[in-house]
């Protein structure tokens, strides 16, 4: 039903995508450090519903919404951007930790966990573009099954994701280990990491473009 070269081409921007430093990433890591593992993969699941959340809306034809009521566009695009910065300002600000520094706080239930790791995800509204715009590229029309065409090529974007996040949080209390013996290296993450979300929050809030159409 779908192309190799379909299949081929989501996998390789899903790849491009994840790894590229963001808010899921930092939720996932500072959670899974803080409160174990266990509660990087329930969080990680409210992320994976997120992506599907943003999938189905795509593929029904609900994300149009943001090129029909731009307003809306924008108002969800600035609620990230303040976000981004509020992640910012904790990770440079006196006193602040690096997100891979072991930290005691209150544990969250597993409801809240999967909650914030849904909001996280939702929040961020290149995500719905990104399915509006990139899923149909790869789409062949002379075929039948539109809409499932559209969801298997989603569904490839987010096993991909889901697979190199939780990589990321089974791996995050060994490069904790690995920072807390380097104090000059955890210090030069955190700032890094700090500099890098002001930089995507400016970057978001002064971007005047509207949602990108598909072809």
């Amino acid at each position: 039903m779908v192309e190799l070269s379909g299949v081929l081409g989501v996998m390789v921007v899903a790849l491009g995508m994840v790894l590229t430093p963001g808010p899921n990433m930092v939720y996932l890591v500072s959670r899974s450090i803080t409160q174990g593992r266990r509660a990087g993969i329930i969080s990680l699941g409210g992320v994976a519903l997120g992506f599907m959340v943003y999938l189905l809306a795509a593929n029904l034809g609900l994300s149009v919404v943001f090129i029909a009521v731009p307003e809306l566009y924008f108002a969800v695009k600035l609620a990230g951007a303040a976000y981004l910065a509020y992640l910012a300002w904790n990770a440079l600000k006196p006193g602040g930790v690096s997100v891979f520094t072991p930290q005691d706080v209150p544990h969250d239930s597993p409801r809240k966990l999967f909650m914030m790791g849904l909001m996280t995800n939702l929040l961020n509204p290149k995500i719905a573009v990104m399915y509006l715009s990139l899923i149909p590229q790869f789409i062949d029309l002379e075929k039948s099954h539109v809409l499932l065409q559209g969801i298997a090529l989603g569904s490839i974007q987010i096993v991909v994701s889901v697979t190199v996040n939780l990589t990321i949080v089974l791996a995050a209390g060994t490069i904790a280990v690995f920072l807390s013996r380097r104090p000059s290296w955890l210090k030069a993450q955190r700032y890094a990491m700090g500099t890098a979300l002001g930089a995507l929050a400016i970057s978001l809030a002064l971007d005047t473009s509207g949602p990108a159409k598909s072809g």
